[in-house]
């Protein structure tokens, strides 16, 4: 029962069975496919869900190019198809032309809101941007992850 080396069952053992390696390629390249065909399948069923994607937001300003001084600015809200998006938060914050703090305002039923800025250049500059955010209304498949239009505020 026990060989030369004292092992046990030498005849039965995978030490000499040379067979042993042959089908272990093949079988890898079967699962491989196997699971890959799966995981196709699993996202395809994965990607029909309508509730797990989101739809990006942009503002659209009325007026893109402002001067300094206190105006008021009307944009609207739209969703990746164009149709405008109702109580989403506005918010207009200096970018490379300064305001004094943050300005908000809420969309209406047509999208549309409205904020009163002051837009100021520093001495020596001749334009520069006011950035705009929007926070998505609660609960909506919306986002807003990309960049929106910028105001243009030159100097006259």
């Amino acid at each position: 029962m026990f060989d030369s080396l004292g092992r046990f069952g030498r005849e039965n053992s995978f030490h000499g069975d040379e067979r042993a390696i042959e089908g272990l390629p093949i079988r890898l390249v079967i699962a491989l496919v196997v699971g890959v065909a799966s995981l196709s399948v699993m996202m395809s069923m994965l990607g029909g869900l309508s509730g797990l994607t989101v739809t990006e937001l942009d503002a659209r300003p009325t007026d893109e190019v402002v001067t300094p001084g206190e105006q008021s600015i009307e944009l609207t809200v739209v969703g990746a198809d164009g149709d405008p998006v109702s109580d989403a938060t506005v918010v207009v914050k200096g970018g490379t032309a300064d305001i004094d703090g943050v300005e908000t305002a809420e969309t209406d039923a047509s999208g549309k809101a409205t904020v009163t800025v002051a837009p100021e250049l520093r001495a020596n500059q001749e334009d520069g941007t006011l950035v705009i955010d929007i926070k998505p209304p609660a609960g909506s498949e919306f986002a807003d992850e990309r960049g929106n239009t910028k105001i243009l505020v030159v100097r006259e």
